[in-house]
């Protein structure tokens, strides 16, 4: 499951983005100015959002990271609030914790704190896993809570490792690397031992969500120089300069994010 490809097959219009309200403008593709293929709408379609709020119904599902679980909690707002009548949700935004709640007939999604500084080394990252992974272990009561633990979201920003060597890293790419195996300097290998190697010792079952592969091949979904900086979107200066702008780490929605809810849903 982990190392397969997003797919490529054609989709029909799609209904749910048009009735969707949650999306920010940071990660919204704008695939009819682009002229982006549709592949885009895949994973969003695929997914079964009565299954996903059935299996959550009076629980509450936290997304806790980095601005790329926000992204993946964002995606897993938008594919089910589209089924639920608009008196029936209501969406909260704040800086560090943004709720969606679902009243009377569902739980809550929310994304927790942020993390506050980008651990670079092997070791450092095994001291705050550690942490992480003993907090887990003293807290969490396994008969009533599951825990999951997304693996590493590649970045593309060097080009010239799927072939190019005009440094604008991920910018006007519209197509995956079809190269089997692929793996940039993006997802570091090393970090991915750690996690192994920490979670085989924990006594609370973690389920890992291993995304890094599949996401690896996605070099055309990230959004790009339609990105957000500093609370704005980018202006026509920045959109000019994709080599310094290009925003190569988050993905547009849909897209990837929405595979990676895709299996979070398998696993439920």
């Amino acid at each position: 499951m982990f190392r397969g490809r997003t797919t490529n097959k054609g989709v029909r219009e799609n209904k749910r983005e048009r009735m969707n309200r949650t999306l920010v403008d940071e990660v919204r593709c704008m695939l009819s100015q682009l002229g982006l293929s549709k592949v885009f709408w895949v994973e969003a379609l695929i997914f079964n959002p009565e299954l996903a709020l059935k299996k959550l119904r009076g629980k509450r599902l936290l997304f806790a990271g980095d601005s790329l679980q926000r992204n993946q909690w964002e995606s897993f707002v938008c594919m089910v609030e589209w089924t639920i009548p608009p008196e029936k949700k209501s969406m909260k935004r704040g800086k560090v914790r943004s709720v969606f709640k679902a009243k009377n007939r569902w739980g809550s999604f929310a994304n927790g704190e942020e993390g506050y500084a980008e651990l670079d080394t092997p070791v450092a990252y095994k001291i705050g896993l550690k942490t992480w992974a003993n907090w887990i272990d003293s807290t969490i009561n396994p008969n009533k809570t599951r825990v999951f633990f997304t693996t590493i979201s590649p970045i593309h920003t060097r080009s010239e490792e799927w072939g190019k060597e005009d440094r604008l890293k991920c910018f006007n790419e519209t197509k995956p690397v079809m190269k089997k195996k692929f793996w940039g300097s993006g997802s570091d290998k090393k970090m991915m031992s750690v996690v192994a190697g920490v979670l085989k010792k924990m006594k609370v079952p973690v389920t890992v969500l291993n995304i890094t592969q599949l996401s690896e091949y996605r070099i055309d979904a990230h959004s790009s120089i339609y990105t957000e900086t500093g609370g704005r979107l980018s202006n026509d200066e920045e959109k000019a300069d994709p080599g310094h702008h290009a925003d190569c780490v988050h993905w547009c929605l849909p897209g990837v994010p929405d595979t990676w809810n895709q299996i979070f849903l398998a696993h439920l």
